[in-house]
Parts: C-alpha cells; sequence; structure tokens
C-alpha cells in the first residue's frame, strides 16, 4: 500500500495511468476493446497513444494476421512499466484519501487506518497479497525481446539476491534498485526519502568504464551470469558514493576486517546506479525448488492452512538439539506456527555451504510436532551488520507474512574486528529491532541460550536455571564442534541429531583427510618457489592426495599469457591461482601456489574462496627486499631500478606484508629443507597431515 500522504494522482495522469494498466492487462486486445474498457472514444484514444508512444511509454507496432480489425499491437516498454508501477502507488493515495474523506462524512471520526505515529504506511495484514515488481507474462514476453536491444549489465552473485528479492515483494516498499535521495537517508538514518524505515542500501554497483557508458533516463537490461534477462531498469541516478561513510553508518566502522566492509572497498564497483526495476522473470533456481517461496506464496500457504501467527527462524548455520528447542519453545510461548528460513544466498566466507544445510534442516524438520512447522528458503545475500541487519530481517520476514521474528544475541555478527574485539555488543541487534518494533509491524522473540542439563536430560534456558550450583550444565560451542568433525570426534547425541552430524561428516571429513592449500607470498626472488618445489616433494613422498604446484611463472605462461603487469592484471592472474587451488582443494587435493601475491586485499579474497572447502595456509616467504635484490638471479631487480620495468613489486609497486600468516619463514642462511620442513611441521600442527 502507498504511505499515508503520499501524493495523490492527478487527473492529467488519470488517463495516462488507466491506458498504461489496460494495455498491460489486456495486450491482444483491439482498440474497440481498449476505448470501451477505458471509457473514452477512438478518436480520444488514438491521441493517447501517439502521447504515449512518444513518450516512450509504449511501442505499436504492425500486427501480422487476417483480423483487420486488430491491426496494431501494443506493448509496455520498461520505462511504461515503471511509469505505470509510480502511477498505480499514486491512484491507491487518491483512493485513500477519498476513503478518509467519505469515512469523516458518513461517521464524524477519522478511520481505523489513521497510522500510528511514526508510521510509514499501512500496516498490512499478513495473509493479504503485497505489490510485486513484475509485469504480466505476456507483457514480459514482448519486454524481453525488447530488452535485447538495451545495453546489458551482467548482475554479481549479490545483485542477483537482491534484484530477486525486490522483484518478488521481499525488499517492499523498495521498487528498485536506491536512487542516491533514498541511499543517502538510509545510510544516515535508516530511512527512505518518504520516510519509510529502510536500514541497508540496495544499491547497484558497476565499475567506471561501465558507469561511463550510462546516461541518466536510459534503460538497460538486467542479467544473470548465463546471459539470461532477468529485468530492466530505468536509471535516473548515478553517482560515486563515500564508501567510508556508508561503512561507519553501515556497519558501525570502516574496518575490512568487517567481509561487507570489505566486499564494499575490495569487490563493489565504484560508481552506483538508481532507478525503478520491471521483473520479467525470476532468477532460475535447479536445488531445492519446491522449498523456495515467494512472499506471496509464503502468505497465500499460511492463509491456506489459517496460520493467523508465524513465528521464523532466522539461520545460516545447521540446525542442533538446542536450536529445535529453542524454536519450538518460541513457538509454544507465542502460540504460533513455525517457519524455519535460512538463508541460502550469500553468507559469511566459510560458512557451511547451503547444500549441506539444507539437508541438515531437511533432517530436523520431522522432528516438530506436525502440522506446527513448515521451511522455506530465503535468497537473501546478507551482510553480517547486526542492529541494522536485524531490523531488515525483520522487515523483510513482515514481507513473507511473518508475525513474530527471533533475534539472538549478536545477531548476523561478523566476528571480531581489526582490535579482536566483537563488531557489536551481544544485545545490540534486540535493542534496535525493539525500538522499531510498533512500526515494523513484527514482534521480535529474544533469543534464549539454551544449554543441556545432564540431570534431567533437557535443554532449558540458561538464565532460568535456579539450582545451577546442584547440576551439570553441558554445551559445546560451534568451534569445539568444528574440532570435533575436523579431528573425528565423537559428537554427542545429547548435541545433535545424528541424521545432522551425518551430513556434516560427508561434508567435513577428518581435516588429515581434506583438501587444502599452501599459498606463498614473497618477493620477486625471495625462494618462493624453491620451497614450494621442496614442499611437493616431501607431500608426494608420503602420499595420499594428489599434490599440484601452481607456481608464478608455471600459470603466467600456461594460464595467463595474455595478462601484462599492471595492478589489475596481477589481480586477475591471483585471482585465477585462486580459483583453480579452490577447486583441487574442493576435490580432496593439495594445492601450492607460489605467485608474489603483493595486496592483502587479493589474498584475502583468495583465502575466502578457498576456505568454503578446506583450509587455507599462507605463508610468508619472508626474505628481505634487500637480500632478494642481491640474489636477482634473473636480473628483474636491475631492470626495474633503471626504469625499464615498470610497476615493480618493491621498487616502484608496493608489497603488502601478511599481518596474520600461518606461518613465516626465513631464508637467509638457512637451506631449503629446513624451509620446507617448518612448513610441513606446521601442517602437522593444524592436523592436515599425519604426523611422522
Amino acid at each position: 500500500m502507498p504511505a499515508p500522504g503520499a501524493k495523490p494522482i492527478t487527473d492529467e495522469e488519470g488517463p495516462l495511468f488507466h491506458l498504461l494498466r489496460q494495455l498491460d492487462l489486456a495486450p491482444e486486445a483491439s482498440q474497440r476493446e481498449i476505448s470501451s474498457a477505458i471509457g473514452v472514444s477512438l478518436g480520444r484514444l488514438n491521441a493517447q497513444l501517439r502521447s504515449a508512444a512518444e513518450a516512450g511509454f509504449i511501442t505499436i507496432s504492425e500486427r501480422s494476421g487476417p483480423d483487420r480489425r486488430q491491426r496494431f499491437a501494443y506493448t509496455l516498454t520498461s520505462r511504461g512499466a515503471a511509469e505505470k508501477a509510480r502511477l498505480t502507488d499514486r491512484f491507491l493515495a487518491r483512493k485513500f484519501l477519498e476513503y478518509q474523506a467519505l469515512h469523516a462524512e458518513l461517521t464524524g471520526t477519522a478511520s481505523g487506518y489513521v497510522p500510528n505515529s511514526n508510521r510509514t504506511r499501512f500496516m498490512q495484514n499478513n495473509l493479504a497479497p503485497i505489490p510485486e515488481l513484475y509485469v504480466s507474462y505476456d507483457s514480459a514476453q514482448k519486454l524481453k525481446v525488447d530488452a535485447g536491444e538495451l545495453v546489458s549489465h551482467d548482475l554479481t552473485p549479490r545483485q542477483i539476491c537482491d534484484l530477486e528479492l525486490l522483484m518478488n515483494g521481499g525488499f517492499y516498499p523498495l521498487k528498485g534498485f536506491l536512487g542516491q535521495e533514498d541511499y543517502d537517508g538510509v545510510v544516515e538514518n535508516m530511512r527512505l526519502a518518504d520516510g519509510s524505515l529502510w536500514p541497508m542500501p540496495i544499491t547497484l554497483d558497476v565499475k567506471q568504464a561501465y558507469a561511463d557508458t550510462i546516461e541518466i533516463g536510459q534503460d538497460i537490461a538486467l542479467r544473470d551470469q548465463e546471459g539470461v534477462i532477468l529485468a530492466t531498469m530505468t536509471v535516473t541516478d548515478k553517482w560515486v558514493p563515500n564508501k567510508s561513510r556508508e561503512a561507519e553508518k553501515v556497519f558501525g566502522a570502516d574496518d575490512s576486517a568487517h567481509p561487507a566492509v570489505n566486499y564494499l572497498h575490495n569487490t563493489a564497483g565504484d560508481v552506483y546506479l538508481g532507478g525503478p526495476v520491471t521483473g520479467i522473470q525470476q532468477p532460475v533456481h535447479y536445488d531445492f525448488r519446491a522449498r523456495r517461496d515467494t512472499p506471496n506464496e509464503l502468505r497465500a500457504y499460511f492463509r491456506k492452512l489459517g496460520w493467523r501467527k508465524v513465528v521464523a527462524f532466522q539461520t545460516r548455520n545447521p540446525l542442533h538439539r538446542a536450536h529445535q528447542e529453542l524454536t519450538f519453545r518460541a513457538a509454544k510461548e507465542s502460540q504460533a506456527n513455525l517457519l524455519i528460513h535460512p538463508v541460502v544466498g550469500m553468507t559469511k566466507p566459510g560458512d557451511v555451504d547451503h547444500f549441506t544445510r539444507v539437508r541438515c534442516y531437511e533432517a530436523v524438520i520431522d522432528k516438530y510436532p506436525g502440522s506446527t512447522t513448515t521451511m522455506s528458503l530465503l535468497p537473501l545475500a546478507m551482510r553480517m551488520a547486526g542492529p541494522r541487519e536485524a531490523v531488515w530481517h525483520g522487515l523483510i520476514r513482515k514481507n513473507f507474512g511473518v508475525t513474530h521474528f527471533i533475534v539472538g544475541r549478536d545477531h548476523a555478527g561478523p566476528g571480531k574486528n581489526s582490535a579482536g574485539d566483537d563488531f557489536y555488543g551481544p544485545y545490540d541487534a534486540q535493542e534496535l529491532f525493539k525500538e522499531h518494533e510498533d512500526e515494523m509491524g513484527i514482534e521480535m522473540v529474544p533469543f534464549k541460550h539454551m544449554v543441556y542439563v545432564e540431570e534431567r536430560a533437557q535443554y532449558e534456558p540458561n538464565d532460568e536455571i535456579e539450582d545451577k550450583d546442584d547440576v551439570t550444565i553441558l554445551n559445546i560451542s560451534g568451534t569445539e564442534l568444528r574440532r570435533r568433525l575436523q579431528e573425528g570426534l565423537e559428537i554427542p547425541d545429547w548435541f545433535s541429531f545424528p541424521e545432522v552430524v551425518q551430513e556434516l561428516r560427508k561434508t567435513k571429513p577428518p581435516r588429515s583427510k581434506q583438501g587444502f592449500t599452501v599459498f606463498f607470498t614473497g618477493f620477486s626472488g625471495s625462494g618462493k618457489s624453491t620451497i614450494a618445489n621442496a614442499l611437493m616433494t616431501k607431500l608426494m613422498e608420503m602420499g595420499g592426495r594428489p599434490v599440484t604446484l601452481l607456481d608464478g611463472d608455471i600459470v603466467r605462461k600456461n594460464l595467463s599469457s595474455e595478462l601484462g603487469f599492471s595492478k589489475e592484471h596481477r589481480d586477475l592472474n591471483i585471482r585465477r591461482i585462486g580459483f583453480v587451488a579452490s577447486e583441487i582443494t574442493k576435490n580432496g587435493g593439495i594445492a601450492i601456489c607460489a605467485p608474489i601475491a603483493p595486496y592483502a586485499a587479493t589474498r584475502r579474497a583468495v583465502r575466502e574462496d578457498i576456505e568454503q572447502y578446506g583450509a587455507f595456509v599462507e605463508v610468508h616467504v619472508a626474505t628481505s627486499l634487500e637480500e632478494c635484490e642481491r640474489r636477482d638471479r634473473k636480473g628483474l631487480y636491475k631492470l626495474a631500478r633503471e626504469g625499464k620495468i615498470k610497476e615493480f613489486t618493491g621498487i616502484s609497486d608496493p608489497y603488502d606484508v601478511p599481518q596474520n600468516p600461518e606461518l613465516a619463514v626465513e631464508t637467509e642462511n638457512v637451506d631449503v629443507d629446513n624451509c620446507a620442513h617448518q612448513v610441513i611441521l606446521k601442517l602437522e600442527s593444524m592436523g592436515l597431515i599425519a604426523g611422522h
């Protein structure tokens, strides 16, 4: 619904609204049928059609076929679809004002729909349909053809997640990627320009070179990574954001230890484009299709079952017995049904992959009483923004028809900052959610820390146990669980379900059987390649897993022969090495990489790619620049000093010294075998290879 007080549709805009709406509803209708439907003469209709075509809202084409009464076909352009959506909001605002006036005339009082203080839109019934950004099927087929002629933008995985939730109503009231005014309001005070509460910037970030080709008012096609057109967007805004300000306000600190801040500075494009989106089709998902629901599909499901109260549980981790007990209690205390609503878009680097997690959830869903619980997957790209993310999650769940939402301690927290402290306080998320609870129209259920009381053989909220000194309280932390999985140790039945443990063990075999990557970094001539070769020989001697060496020179010759040595090309070369290493690691092999890899941000990105599948062991070959230059077997430093090699690491280009490598080795006055043996000892201490 529109915001109360929104500018209503004018008498001049009314005819255009009715025309665009009718053409979208019945694109195959004849002129006579269209004129009859909107109540104008044929002459007036022709004038309106010409005016709409000149404004770029519709296209008129000759219709082929024997029926001469239907000579022309009319199709809404992406701009026309966006204009129809804008006018629809204004039309509803006008009707609301008329209703308010009629109610006052008949009863002498204001209607019950007057919003509460600070409420920016109607409290929606959680079972009523909400607006989507898709056009009708027939319009989508025509728009897809027209969009093929537009300039395209290939969406990143995060942008695909955002677009899906924009189009299906999950991000209601957003009508597209934020324009600059809305963006500024969201960053500074968690509100859109019209005053609506919205805590998270939803932006279309692009590279500067692409932005330079785009003009304000231009329509662009938004494609997935396989080139399928999902939507069009009318670009209304283009600007260079202050990313440091965004990081400070949205995430609490401009600290690259935060995964979203790191993404903001090192992955996201430099320019933001904003504008309304016209949905053509939803992204295709081949996995767990029966578990994926749009907001309106879930609302229809709740309506069919008569679920008036629904409590949602947000999770990006496998469910264990404590979670099952917590969610069951939350639903019982709220007298509500339960929706397990896990995130299967982008989560925190290093999280368990969503395929494994969903199999774990399906193993647990039968543990709940019949007909009380359902599960649906949410294609959300998390930002790990703590308090703001909790409010964002609440608004999203409200759109999905949920009435209650479980908010945990340190909800959506990313862990430690660069100083080793938590980014957010344990209850910051709950406090901010509570502050906006009435306005959001969804009730918070605080997450209780559940522990196992051995004597009573049951889970209980930790802060409700009065006889703590007389009972044995058992708990296993996430770190301890990962250790037990890595080392193949027992995970007790009181902690988790056997079916869940079985699924986790499939994905996480003992660490000595997992693939891993050893990533050497250091100056040219530091000894990386020599140590890497020695390490490869020692690991092959041990046997058990295939070993692959991805040396800098070898990769340059076979994988990156077309690349130069600019920062962009060096980054791309390292990302290629990381991709190959991640595939080797994923398939249980050992990858040994030995590039210079001068930039910390790129090494971090490679680490995140690989740690999805196994361990990443960074080894800094800490040979000094002076020693490397003294060795200079290839004569490169001499050429760099003479200016004959540009952007040479250590001479004319920087090297980011690793701050926390798993191992640093000195090579001066130390033989190669000793250096390689240090790496072997480190791998043994990490459990990656068996002791010998």
